[in-house]
């Protein structure tokens, strides 16, 4: 067990979490942001950490991993506690009105107050069920993008139809040596601009949609050589030489052991209040995880949840503390900085 208690933990070091531990900082609370991955920063630097990000106030745009890097300064500021590579297995309250303790198997972190902030749970990419997908899974198929200097020179094929595949295919473009999209049908799950960006690179020639097709088959001895495409309107089949797949179909949402904390849990979502609150008083929710009506999944939402959350949390714990403290320009932490 740590002996030291703390007054907010956050569970989850994306953005959402990071924004939390930073504003609970702040607010004069003690943090500690506990993440099952081995780095901070989420998906923004798991999965698409070279992908630019658009809707972010302040950013006209902004790779995923600088944003990180920003968050993560912005978070250390108030120097919480950070453990990484540690899963909360279980959380139980001490008592009726005590403490929280967070059991992570090996070692149990005690707090007054929690904020959940996993994202959408864990990372478990949607895979492809065709012959050598999982054969040559890391030599050529791919579900997430590094470092796009890997694909400098190749022949690349993007599968999707989603923001992920077209954010990937634009930014492919200019690197690769062919770069084909390939995509069930022919409507598009993407931002209309990406969309629109799309067409007018394959109008200039930068790459090729192939739309109603589909991966019959992926080929190679060690890696990528070819695959294998039809059309699934009439069942034509082409083989095309390749040196990469990669496949952007979205993640499966997976809680984990989050679906036995006795949360009320409804899609893989938590249900919360306006005040961020759970069923469960003293855990609140914000972020991608969190479910309400008029719910949007935007980083920019999550850190408004984030200060609703951490607020509501603080008041908790302190119950002179203002749940609006007004502007961290009237704050007292800045004033003395």
């Amino acid at each position: 067990m740590s002996e030291e208690t703390c007054d907010i933990t956050v569970i989850g070091g994306g953005p959402t979490g990071l924004f939390a531990a930073f504003y609970a900082g702040m607010r004069g609370a003690s943090v500690r942001i506990v993440d099952s991955l081995p780095e901070l920063g989420g998906q923004l630097t798991a999965l698409y950490p070279e992908k630019y990000i658009y809707d972010v106030g302040g950013f006209p745009k902004v790779l995923a991993k600088d944003l990180a890097l920003e968050l993560i300064a912005q978070a250390m500021q108030f120097e919480p506690e950070v453990v990484l590579d540690e899963e909360v297995r279980r959380i139980h309250r001490e008592g009726e009105d005590g403490d929280f303790v967070l059991d992570c198997g090996a070692t149990r972190y005690r707090t007054r107050t929690v904020v959940v902030a996993g994202g959408k749970g864990a990372f478990e990419p949607r895979k492809l069920d065709v012959p050598g997908y999982d054969e040559l899974l890391g030599r050529g198929v791919h579900y997430a993008v590094k470092d796009p200097e890997v694909y400098r020179g190749k022949r690349v094929v993007v599968v999707g139809g989603g923001d992920s595949a077209l954010d990937w295919a634009l930014i492919l473009k200019e690197k690769v040596e062919r770069l084909v999209l390939v995509h069930r049908r022919d409507r598009f799950r993407a931002h209309e601009r990406s969309v629109e960006q799309l067409m007018e690179a394959e109008e200039a020639g930068e790459l090729e949609i192939w739309l109603f097709h589909e991966v019959a088959e992926i080929n190679g001895t060690g890696t990528v050589e070819e695959v294998t495409v039809f059309d699934n309107r009439t069942d034509d089949r082409t083989i095309m030489e390749a040196d990469a797949v990669l496949t952007f179909l979205g993640f499966k949402p997976d809680l984990g052991p989050i679906k036995e904390w006795g949360l009320d849990v409804r899609k893989n979502r938590i249900l919360v209040s306006p005040l961020m609150e759970t069923n469960i008083p003293g855990i609140f929710g914000a972020g991608d995880i969190v479910e309400y009506q008029g719910k949007l999944d935007l980083i920019a939402s999550g850190f408004a949840e984030a200060a609703i959350a951490v607020n509501n949390a603080v008041h908790l714990v302190d119950p002179d503390a203002r749940v609006n403290p007004g502007h961290s320009t009237n704050m007292k932490v800045f004033k003395e900085g």
